[in-house]
Parts: C-alpha cells; sequence; structure tokens
C-alpha cells in the first residue's frame, strides 16, 4: 500500500473516532442561540458562555478535575452570562450522536458572584435538573435515556424550576456512554446563567453531590458490561446520585 493511501487511511480513522465523541456545540436559551466552545481551536478569542474543552474526548476516570467541566473547564478571557427566567427552558445541542447505551443527566451549581468566570467547579456542590437513564427494558436492548436525545435531533430540552433563586449557575450537561464493557465514557459541558425571577428556593443538601465524587469506578452501575447475558434481564439500572429536584 502507497504512502499517501496509508495516510488517508489513518486520516478516514481518525475522523470516524473523532465523529462517534463530541459534545454541546450549541444552546437555545429563552428563544435565543448561544454558540459553545470550538474545540480543537485556540481559545483566543472565543467568546462563549461555554467552558473550554480542548477535544471530543471521554473523560474516563471519575476521580479526575476534569470530570467538573471537561479539560481543561476554564472559561474563555471573554465569558458572556445568558440570561434565563426561572421557568423557562435551555435546549443543549450535541453533536450527531452514535453511542446509543447510557443516561443523560442536567446539572446545576450557584456561583458566588454575578458571574462564574473565577469559580471551581470542582469544589461546588450540584444538584440535579433532570435525568433520564435506563427508560424502559433490560440494560441489554432496552431504552435509554440517551436514545431520547438522539430522537430529538440530538437536543436535550431542560426547565429551570420556576421557583429557583434568582443567580449566576453553572450548567452542566452529561452523557454517559456505557457500550465499553466497565469503562464508562463521561462527556459533559458546562455553560454559565444568569437565572432572573422572584423565587427564592435553593436546593437542599440532601439534593447535591460533588463532581468529581459521584461516580465511582466500583459503583455497580458504572461497572457494567452490557453485553453479559445477565444484562438481557437485568431491569434495575439507576443514575448514581441524588434524584433531580423536580
Amino acid at each position: 500500500m502507497h504512502t499517501t493511501t496509508l495516510a488517508l487511511a489513518a486520516l478516514g480513522a481518525a475522523a470516524t473516532t473523532v465523529s462517534a465523541h463530541g459534545g454541546v456545540m450549541q444552546y437555545q436559551i429563552d428563544g435565543k442561540w448561544y454558540n459553545g466552545f470550538k474545540s480543537y481551536n485556540t481559545p483566543d478569542g472565543q467568546s462563549t458562555l461555554q467552558r473550554q474543552w480542548a477535544t471530543f474526548d471521554p473523560i474516563q476516570d471519575p476521580t479526575s478535575q476534569y470530570m467538573a467541566c471537561n479539560n481543561p473547564g476554564a472559561p474563555t478571557a471573554e465569558a458572556p452570562i445568558a440570561p434565563i427566567r426561572a421557568g423557562n427552558k435551555i435546549t443543549a445541542f450535541w453533536n450527531t450522536w452514535s453511542h446509543n447505551i447510557g443516561p443523560m443527566v442536567t446539572w446545576m451549581t450557584e456561583c458566588p458572584g454575578t458571574d462564574c468566570v473565577g469559580m471551581d467547579p470542582t469544589k461546588a456542590d450540584w444538584f440535579k435538573l433532570d435525568q433520564a437513564g435506563l427508560v424502559s427494558g433490560a440494560v441489554q436492548g432496552g431504552k435509554w435515556g440517551v436514545e431520547e436525545m438522539i430522537a430529538q435531533n440530538s437536543s436535550w430540552t431542560s426547565t429551570i424550576p420556576v421557583g429557583l433563586k434568582p443567580g449566576a449557575y453553572l450548567i452542566r450537561h452529561e452523557t454517559i456512554a456505557m457500550h465499553s464493557a466497565k469503562v464508562p465514557q463521561y462527556y459533559m459541558q458546562c455553560a454559565q446563567l444568569s437565572v432572573t425571577g422572584s423565587g427564592t428556593d435553593v436546593p437542599a443538601a440532601t439534593s447535591r453531590a460533588k463532581i468529581p465524587g459521584v461516580y465511582t469506578k466500583d459503583d455497580p452501575m458504572m461497572s457494567i458490561d452490557v453485553y453479559q447475558n445477565s444484562a438481557r434481564t437485568d431491569t434495575n439500572w439507576k443514575v448514581p446520585g441524588p434524584e433531580p429536584i423536580q
């Protein structure tokens, strides 16, 4: 095989790998569109509400600091904050997604100031807005939350609770690909919001979790093998962590 052919084959394999991974590319927030961070590009000149993520690759170590908001997980130099009224919707648009086994989870956490630029998300106490794990059927062959995202044009819509206290928040969209036996692939992106309204609700401590911390390698939910015979009848898979607040 010629060198050129080998090089093209390698590029094709790389493109296939990249296309199978990814994250949130755009948001629609209160009807307004926002672009996410452009991975594989320098952060110089990028202005986005989304925190940086360098590549489409997953995080596979649940104890990694990058579990919070991906790698490197820092805000861009110019980091706008998107306003959203409590009770309204935010839709995250992922790239075309091919992993059809795994949950969808949406998290939020308060920021200490008027924005989230200086906030360390690894020290935050996160709460869930929503989640969809094993929706129906068995681990092998059943319907998973990520299939709902794929069916919705690779998008996921969440509602900000109408009673949520106004302020700056990080929102964290996550899917976990479970197709690799006992080695889940975590995909997540964070973006900063300014919630408006007159609510006073603050989620309780019992509804909170640390990230990293909520997922562990020895958690039986996260160490499954979807190809084992037992997965054909196992209907008990649950998303780790607290229940959503709504």
